[in-house]
């Protein structure tokens, strides 16, 4: 069985047993997905009920992202870097209602 959940404006398609990266969630080891959008073998008008369960692994980091800006003959360069912070997250418990 699987779910489409929303988490963060950004939607994932997940399994029991799988583990995602997800947008920072803070300091919670257990996290509950409560907008589950499509549940398999389940009507779109039976979702009232439908929570996806989940535990927190690790927080991890994305690989650096670097930004260049350049004019030439000017002698203006500028460089900006970001890392973006995700909470690794593994599914334990698909609940129907």
């Amino acid at each position: 069985m699987y779910a489409f959940i929303k988490s963060g404006g950004k939607q994932y398609k997940v399994a029991e047993g799988q583990t995602i990266d997800v947008d920072l969630l803070g300091d919670q080891k257990q996290v509950t997905f409560d907008e589950v959008l499509f549940l398999s073998g389940k009507d779109p008008s039976q979702l009232k009920g439908c929570v996806v369960h989940g535990e927190v692994v690790e927080k991890v980091k994305a690989d650096k992202v670097i930004a260049f800006k350049y004019k030439k003959c000017k002698n203006y360069r500028r460089t900006v870097g970001h890392r973006q912070k995700y909470s690794r997250v593994k599914i334990t418990k698909i609940a129907h209602g």
